[in-house]
């Protein structure tokens, strides 16, 4: 048994080691511990664990499918690979675990309106859906740079209802949309949740969003066990905030022989400015609410970060990520642009599911490592979102163009 069995994180103050903590204005700590003790409230009440469950079933599309992916599988000639199909819930992301669960909470509290930010679109057009199904008012901040890449995805919130706020300051990506909806909750407590989309911030949110995707895990887990009679060798989850990873991550955490790995983005390579890889690079320092590892200079200035993939485009990492790899139980690693792009075309032709560009870092790692393992060795992919968001961006691409003719 781990040591993981008996150590509790965060700790009553969110600290996750040196990591977590609650790094706001006077204005929002009052709204954070009202949120805590609500929480806290909600996962002792079988009433709110018996709506969660089920709006997970038969609104969300749970239990998603554990997948052989058997072409992939005899392509790289390796470890036998499965993905966990978390494309295949509505809305075409696991981004949709934590809102059902924030939006339950949002309605307890009596809440109104509902505010997100959002980079890739999947937790944006996850929550105009439930403030949609729940009857609240949503905005949500998005940074003008991502609405052009995922286009689609705007249109689907507003379609859902949502006020879509295009943020144009800055680098006009994630981070920007964030410290947008910061702004608009701290003006707007009263009648507003702030449905914080990733496993970062100041707490509870990563306690939150690391328990509500946590379904992700307990599933890929009982699934793996009636599936092959024993726990995967290695588990892959693409790294932005982290909250799929950390959904995948946590059930397993205590069972030693399971490795796992987190993928950030590479970019164009390590180069200052041209990836979103915080364990690259990067270092301890504040932002947005938390302390973890961020990609910064040396004055404290947090750096511009580059990604294929709008949901990977972030400055900084969820605390948690940050102990995991401390403890040496998470291994981190990145894959770039060209990679990922690689792993996309590769899945759709093998094996007719076409992924997001975010899960297809975790894919390319997969593809990287799965023919060095032997083949009674298991690895399990999250699959964590489809690729409808980004058809146009990759057509787009110059090397899908130049890979038009490739044939596996």
């Amino acid at each position: 048994m781990s040591s993981f069995a008996t150590v509790q994180v965060p700790d009553a103050q969110g600290h996750f080691g040196p990591y977590g903590g609650r790094y706001v204005p006077e204005t929002l700590m009052h709204p954070l511990q009202e949120l805590e003790a609500e929480y806290a409230r909600s996962q002792q009440d079988p009433e709110f664990r018996r709506e969660f469950e089920y709006y997970l079933k038969e609104f969300c599309g749970r239990p998603t499918p554990l997948y052989f992916a058997e072409r992939l599988t005899r392509e790289l000639g390796g470890a036998k690979i499965y993905l966990k199909r978390e494309d295949l819930l509505h809305t075409g992301a696991h981004k949709i675990n934590n809102c059902i669960g924030q939006i339950l909470l949002a309605r307890r509290m009596g809440k109104t309106r509902i505010i997100a930010e959002t980079g890739a679109g999947q937790h944006g057009v996850a929550t105009a859906t439930v403030a949609a199904m729940f009857g609240f008012k949503c905005v949500v901040y998005m940074g003008a740079v991502d609405c052009e890449r995922q286009a689609l995805n705007v249109i689907r919130m507003k379609m859902l209802g949502a006020e879509v706020v295009a943020v144009k300051a800055g680098q006009q990506t994630l981070k920007e949309a964030i410290n947008e909806a910061m702004r608009d909750w701290v003006t707007n407590i009263r009648s507003t949740h702030y449905i914080l989309g990733t496993a970062y911030g100041s707490h509870p949110y990563p306690l939150m969003v690391r328990n509500f995707p946590r379904v992700i895990g307990d599933e890929a887990r009982r699934q793996i066990l009636e599936k092959e009679k024993r726990l995967p060798d290695l588990l892959l989850a693409c790294v932005g905030g982290g909250s799929n990873a950390i959904g995948l991550f946590y059930p397993f955490l205590q069972d030693e022989a399971v490795r796992m790995t987190g993928v950030e983005a590479g970019g164009e390579g390590i180069i200052a400015g041209k990836h979103a890889a915080r364990f690259q690079g990067g270092s301890l320092g504040v932002l947005q609410g938390t302390r973890s590892y961020l990609l910064q200079d040396e004055f404290g200035q947090v750096q511009l970060t580059h990604s294929i993939s709008a949901g990977l485009d972030y400055a900084a990492v969820g605390p948690e990520h940050a102990w995991l790899r401390d403890q040496n139980r998470v291994s981190y690693t990145y894959a770039t642009d060209t990679q990922a792009l690689d792993a996309f075309q590769k899945l759709a032709r093998l094996e007719g599911i076409i992924p997001a560009l975010e899960s297809s870092h975790a894919i390319a790692e997969a593809i990287r490592v799965a023919p060095g393992m032997d083949k009674s060795q298991i690895i399990i992919v999250n699959l964590s979102g489809r690729g409808d968001k980004d058809v146009a961006q990759v057509a787009s691409n110059p090397q899908f163009a130049a890979n038009t003719s490739f044939r596996p």
